[in-house]
């Protein structure tokens, strides 16, 4: 988010377009607490506009 730019209200509008329903006092406490599912991750990536992942073994 932060490199993109993107503020949580834009975040929820994102999310909303593709049909994901948040509310930005909810999708806070979500990030901030770092529990939530794979496939919110993933909304949130494609709401953010993440088109690759790259994921480096360690």
């Amino acid at each position: 988010m932060a490199r993109q730019g993107v503020t949580y209200a834009q975040l929820v509008e994102r999310l909303a377009a593709i049909g994901v329903q948040e509310d930005g006092r909810n999708l806070r406490n979500k990030i901030s607490r770092g529990k939530f599912t794979a496939a919110f991750l993933l909304q949130c990536l494609e709401g953010l506009g993440c088109r690759s992942l790259t994921i480096s073994g360690g």
